[in-house]
């Protein structure tokens, strides 16, 4: 940061540390009695009381009330009937005092009751039957002419139009606040020798948040005379409390001279501001300007502020039908997308069904739904590298909360590529476990602001801001923004995603009921299994044996078709007890303990090279290992049978091939060490591939090829139990590729 931009900081941090609540003085348009209420004694006035009533401010203090007051008796009873919790000032009636030179004359008192202190505020009193005749029809015409159909801004200009009639300033206008702070004129109404600031915008820094505060506390301010000179409070604190008396409620506080510079520089003398409160928020003001000085009755200003109260009122049911009608759009398009979800069975499935409902549900041009394995894609978005990237971004926040940006590349730096294709983005995670989003993108939003003036503002000599000296409209470019997301974009996606998380919790409750279900049948199953293959080994060898031995014994008896027969009940029941033993093994890794310890795979596959060589006797069969295995933790027996079923189907399906080429190889990928095994053989169809390590389950006829169908179940079974998996690759005709991959394991952990 330059120097320069320090002294501009701390210019700013130093305006909005100015203490407007306790400026120690008044406006002198009328003057100010301060009660202590535990004695009805006089306790703080301020200085001009000299002017009002030719009496000396020492003269005052601690007087009581009776030496001041003219039938103190009735004025005390009004004090004691006063509100207790209302702050705002509270016109007790006219009071005539004894002495000075009001002695005598009706004098308009309004009171309220804060700082521990009753603060009474006195000015010349009006006809208050013929203002009250005049306002009356004024505001009754008002509220009568308001029309369901009619717009805020129409609203507000009528508004304006009411206010400019009865107070009769130069020229007023209504303006609202955006988000960022800054206010926008969208009503207004002037004489012809005003400049007119209809829809130009007006900085967030015009008004300090101390004094948006205020606004909000007290909903009417009147500067009678910007060249006023302020009235000090003698004494300077509050003897009640020991401190500076605090006016946030008063009528006549002084304000900031660098406001009054200012309305100066604005060409204005006189002003006269009402707040428009919205679900307890500061939604706007309208703002009253006179060329000239110019006094506001107290009647005056109680109208311009029931005129406020309802313009307020019927901004917020306006605000709030919009918004009903909003949520029930919202609801509406919740219950679609949840409805096809419902008839699909799939979260996924149900948002692609109905793109155009996802994008309409918070006006987006855009939007994508990412899960573990897929990233479906709608309208104006992004790549999906910069999708991918943003979700990983987002995957690192440490809150599930929905994420929205007008602007991501303020918000989203490490993310450059992002901002040069959208500027907008509302994201939400569909998933407490994995990074599933649905996020949705809007565009670069370009826009012209027309300013009241270039909205900088300039460091004086002294640190303090000087106000700008011109309020000629001045336009900015504004890039880099989308229109920005609102309330309802938030709270929509929230209950979406509240129900999107019902929807997959009850999922998750389901598969695990029917896990659990599944759990128990595969172990009766297994134990079905082990039982059956177990009690039908000895039968089956006995056929196989008998078969066997009447052949050697009675084989020269029987004719050449008795043989034949013999000879295929002999060959069958061989089979079947293979299958038996296959099926008793397979049923056996379930229920086997695991054992882990170091393995050397490229001992492991020597030995098993050693093992079948009878099987491939006299075959051009080359065997490649481009690289040395890994050794791996794992179950030595269960890997090793792994192993040799992979390489035994790897022998067998390249037997029809004049030169057999068998490759086993290794490589790390995401923690984890995958093994292959490729041949050049048979292969198979890729359609099927669901199918090939299922029980019993065979791509080929078994007069091609024999086997029981249960060595790549074994695999997959053994492979899973070490926490692995187990998938192949192939082209009919052109070889397979079987892989597994196993969990880098540590033997300590493991043990």
């Amino acid at each position: 940061m330059t120097l320069s931009q320090e002294l501009h900081q701390s210019a700013i941090d130093n305006c909005a540390r100015e203490p407007i609540k306790i400026p120690g003085s008044i406006q002198p348009q009328g003057f100010l009695l301060v009660i202590d209420e535990a004695t009805m004694t006089i306790a703080q006035v301020s200085a001009n009381v000299t002017h009002w009533l030719r009496l000396a401010p020492e003269t005052l203090i601690g007087a009581p009330l009776t030496r001041v007051f003219d039938d103190c008796q009735h004025l005390l009873a009004r004090l004691a009937a006063l509100p207790e919790d209302d702050q705002n000032p509270f016109h007790v009636g006219d009071v005539r005092f004894l002495e000075g030179d009001r002695a005598g004359l009706p004098t308009a008192m309004m009171v309220h009751r804060h700082d521990q202190v009753l603060i009474a505020e006195f000015e010349p009193s009006s006809d208050m039957t013929s203002a009250y005749g005049n306002v009356y029809p004024l505001m009754r015409t008002f509220i009568s002419q308001m029309e369901e159909s009619e717009s805020i801004d129409a609203l507000c200009q009528r508004s304006a139009s009411e206010v400019k009639r009865i107070t009769g300033f130069g020229r007023v206008k209504a303006y609202r606040f955006d988000a960022d702070g800054s206010g926008w004129v969208n009503a207004e109404i002037a004489d012809a020798d005003y400049p007119s600031y209809l829809g130009l915008s007006f900085p967030a820094s015009d008004i300090p948040s101390q004094a948006r505060a205020l606004y909000l506390a007290n909903r009417i301010r009147v500067i009678e005379d910007a060249n006023y000179q302020p009235s000090p409070l003698v004494p300077v604190n509050n003897p009640v409390t020991g401190a500076p008396l605090d006016l946030s409620f008063a009528t006549l506080r002084s304000v900031s001279p660098v406001h009054l510079q200012y309305m100066r520089n604005m060409q204005t003398l006189a002003s006269m501001s009402i707040s428009i409160v919205v679900r307890g928020q500061l939604w706007g003001l309208i703002s009253c300007h006179h060329a000239t000085p110019r006094s506001v009755s107290f009647q005056t200003r109680t109208a311009c502020e029931l005129l406020g109260s309802v313009l307020s009122l019927q901004i917020e049911t306006k605000e709030a039908q919009a918004r009903t009608q909003r949520m029930l759009s919202l609801r509406r398009q919740i219950v679609q997308m949840l409805a096809a979800m419902a008839d699909l069975d799939s979260v996924i499935g149900g948002l692609r069904s109905m793109p155009d409902v996802l994008l309409a549900f918070v006006d987006a041009t855009g939007a994508a739904v990412i899960s573990e394995s897929t990233v479906d894609v709608y309208g104006e978005t992004p790549d999906r590298e910069e999708i991918k990237a943003l979700t990983q971004w987002l995957s690192q926040r440490e809150t599930h909360e929905v994420f929205q940006s007008d602007n991501v590349g303020r918000d989203i730096p490490e993310l450059p590529q992002l901002a040069q294709s959208v500027s907008g983005v509302l994201a939400m995670a569909i998933s407490e476990l994995h990074s599933n989003y649905i996020i949705w993108f809007r565009p670069e939003q370009t826009r012209v602001v027309n300013w009241a003036g270039k909205p900088e503002k300039a460091v004086s000599d002294d640190g303090s801001l000087s106000p700008r000296h011109s309020f000629a409209q001045w336009q900015e470019t504004v890039r880099g923004y989308s229109r920005p997301w609102d309330d309802l974009d938030t709270e929509g996606v929230v209950e979406l995603r509240a129900a999107v998380l019902g929807i997959v919790l009850r999922k998750a409750e389901e598969m695990a009921s029917l896990a659990e279900e599944l759990k128990k049948s595969n172990k009766e199953l297994e134990a079905f299994s082990y039982s059956v293959s177990h009690d039908l080994r000895a039968p089956l060898r006995h056929i196989a044996g008998y078969a066997e031995l009447l052949g050697d014994i009675e084989g020269s008896k029987l004719s050449d078709r008795g043989v034949r027969f013999l000879e295929n009940i002999g060959e069958s029941a061989r089979f079947a007890g293979t299958l038996v033993d296959n099926l008793l093994s397979f049923s056996q890794m379930g229920r086997s303990a695991m054992r882990y310890s170091q393995v050397d795979l490229n001992a492991m596959v020597d030995a098993i090279r050693k093992e079948m060589q009878p099987d491939y006797e006299g075959r051009d069969l080359r065997w490649s290992v481009p690289e040395p295995l890994p050794v791996v933790i794992a179950d030595a027996a269960f890997l090793h049978l792994a192993m040799r079923n992979l390489l035994s189907n790897a022998i067998k399906y390249t037997r029809n091939q004049t030169a057999a080429v068998i490759e086993i190889g290794s490589y790390e990928e995401d923690g984890k060490v995958v093994v292959y095994i490729r041949d050049n053989g048979v292969g198979f169809d890729m359609n099927y591939a669901g199918k090939l390590f299922g029980v019993f389950q065979r791509l080929h006829r078994m007069e091609e090829f024999e086997g029981t169908g249960i060595g790549l179940a074994s695999v997959r079974r053994i492979i899973e139990r070490h926490d692995g998996s187990v998938w192949a690759n192939s082209q009919l005709g052109q070889g397979a590729t079987f892989y597994f991959a196993l969990p880098k394991r540590s033997l300590t952990v493991t043990l």
